[in-house]
């Protein structure tokens, strides 16, 4: 009994919020008990600090027939230096979505932290995972709190993918479980219809998946469809890094589908850049007629 006697009784010792059972969310949480820890509210410098920073660039999103792929190159830039040439930019938020990272990286690498630990305080508190509007939703609310960091030129604008659980059991043919959301430096949270792509790149990124995406693609085609769209970005875009074979440097890139985020390898990702440079310079020598 004497142990027992040095736990706080009723809410003694703990602030209110430590108690509270009520919210689910954990960024309400931070905001109560330790406001200072979220990445929006922190003191600002007073001249724009955009290119003082390292920043994420490209992030391209497809839907397949089963699910939705998302990937990413791997430099990151600070003004005309490449300050990281291996960065890792997509990264799993929970079991059945992934998030891309654009913009100040610093901030956007702290922002998916605090967005996992939203998503499974969520879990843990609740007893289910939020429905995949929700995380979009939530997710939308933290890009919101960093407005004011956007505006000294640290914005973050992430890309958002998911595989929706309400929508798999009764999928409408002709339709994927997979669903791809964008966003704003103010919050704004759009769903994208078949791809999307965030970044400097983003254009040219673009342009390529108009030409090779469509609706029946397969999960193999698709992984080819993500590359080539970074590959194209990385050839128009110098913030946009291209595939590595020197440093054995290749996309990241995430398939989600009925089985969870699973992270494709490096083998598997090589294998498909390699091919579509292979068959870049083979087209390259037929056009200039240097081919053998």
């Amino acid at each position: 009994m004497d142990g027992l006697s040095q736990w706080p009784t009723e809410r003694s010792g703990f602030p209110a919020a430590y108690l509270d059972r009520v919210g689910s969310s954990f960024t309400d949480f931070l905001a109560t008990t330790a406001p200072d820890l979220l990445p929006g509210r922190r003191p600002l410098p007073q001249l724009p600090a955009g290119d003082l920073t390292p920043h994420g660039t490209t992030i391209v999103a497809v839907t397949y027939d089963g699910g939705v792929l998302m990937g990413g190159d791997r430099r990151a830039t600070m003004g005309n230096l490449i300050s990281s040439r291996d960065i890792e930019k997509v990264y799993p938020a929970d079991s059945w979505s992934v998030i891309g990272i654009a913009g100040a990286a610093g901030i956007a690498i702290e922002m998916v932290r605090l967005y996992q630990v939203e998503l499974e305080h969520y879990e843990k508190i609740e007893g289910l995972t939020l429905s995949l509007d929700g995380k979009a939703n939530r997710l939308a609310g933290m890009i919101r709190g960093n407005l004011g960091a956007a505006m000294q030129g640290l914005a973050v604008v992430p890309l958002f993918a998911g595989f929706d659980l309400d929508a798999a059991p009764g999928t409408t043919p002709g339709t994927t479980p997979g669903r791809i959301f964008s966003y704003d430096v103010t919050g704004g949270n759009y769903e994208e219809r078949g791809y999307a792509a965030v970044g400097s790149g983003s254009l040219f990124a673009k342009s390529s998946l108009k030409k090779t995406w469509r609706q029946d693609l397969s999960a193999d085609a698709a992984t080819r469809t993500v590359v080539e769209a970074l590959y194209d970005a990385a050839d128009d875009d110098s913030a946009t890094g291209g595939p590595d074979p020197v440093r054995r440097l290749y996309p990241i890139v995430y398939r989600v589908d009925a089985e969870g985020a699973v992270r494709l390898t490096d083998d598997e990702v090589a294998a498909v850049a390699d091919t579509i440079v292979t068959e870049r310079s083979a087209a390259d020598r037929d056009a200039t007629g240097r081919g053998a």
